[in-house]
């Protein structure tokens, strides 16, 4: 998989685990996809980063449950200006849920949901770059979102998040946009609506890279989580959908 700039604006720049067990859910990703974990910052309020062969790859936070979100992991999109950032988000069907918050010289962060009701972040970066590597085994390597409401979905991240929007497929069984920067596709919005079962939201999925989906699945149920989706090959590699020991949902991809 090619290398993407994760610093240009709408680029797919950070993802964090929201969890209401960190101890345990350092723990298994460690042991998935050889992760270590910085120790937690209480300037932060126990923020943790998340390293693969010393480089950044995604963040760690407790989730004390004052919220009523369940588990999950966030995606982050480079921007700018964060508030700049929510006031077009606010002006183009979505809801800001944390406005622009400064963390120290680290960086600028919101999240707001757009017009599907999909939580997405943003981040200003400052000191904190975002990923030090994707696209390698153990690694970020896909980001897209499932929308229920795709039209409005594609025309919210075009306007708000300035993406160069390219449609990959317009049938009615499948319509699939992607946001590029030059030849290389950022991240992609899938029509879902026709799919996901009720009462299940729209939302952002992450794809890590493994060398061998089956055998990453089996270590998946050994380390305490569970398989939503077996792997499966498809155009894009072999696929699979999990979840952690606390029920956070994420991807894996392998190339076939």
């Amino acid at each position: 998989m090619p290398e993407r700039d994760t610093s240009s604006p709408g680029a797919p720049c950070w993802a964090d685990l929201l969890t209401s067990d960190p101890d345990t859910s350092q723990a298994f990703y460690a042991e998935l996809f050889g992760w270590t974990a910085a120790d937690p910052s209480a300037e932060h309020g126990g923020y943790v980063n998340l390293s693969k062969d010393g480089k950044l790859v995604a963040g760690c936070m407790k989730n004390d449950g004052r919220s009523g979100a369940p588990d999950a992991w966030t995606v982050y999109l480079a921007t700018a200006d964060a508030q700049a950032t929510t006031e077009a988000a606010a002006a183009h069907g979505g809801q800001v849920v944390l406005p622009a918050t400064d963390v120290g010289d680290v960086g600028t962060f919101a999240v707001m949901t757009d017009p599907g009701n999909a939580a997405i972040g943003a981040w200003r970066a400052r000191e904190h770059q975002g990923f030090g590597i994707t696209n390698q085994p153990g690694t970020p390597a896909w980001f897209e979102l499932q929308a229920r409401a795709y039209d409005a979905s594609v025309a919210f991240y075009r306007d708000v998040f300035h993406w160069d929007i390219h449609v990959e497929a317009d049938s009615p069984e499948f319509r699939y946009t992607t946001f590029r920067q030059g030849d290389a596709a950022l991240a992609g919005i899938m029509d879902a609506s026709g799919f996901l079962p009720d009462g299940a939201p729209a939302g952002w999925n992450i794809y890590f890279s493994v060398d061998d989906a089956d055998k990453a699945l089996a270590q998946v149920g050994e380390l305490g989580g569970a398989i939503v989706i077996p792997a499966e090959d498809t155009p894009y590699g072999r696929l699979a959908t999990a979840t952690d020991p606390t029920g956070a949902v994420f991807r894996i991809v392998a190339e076939i």
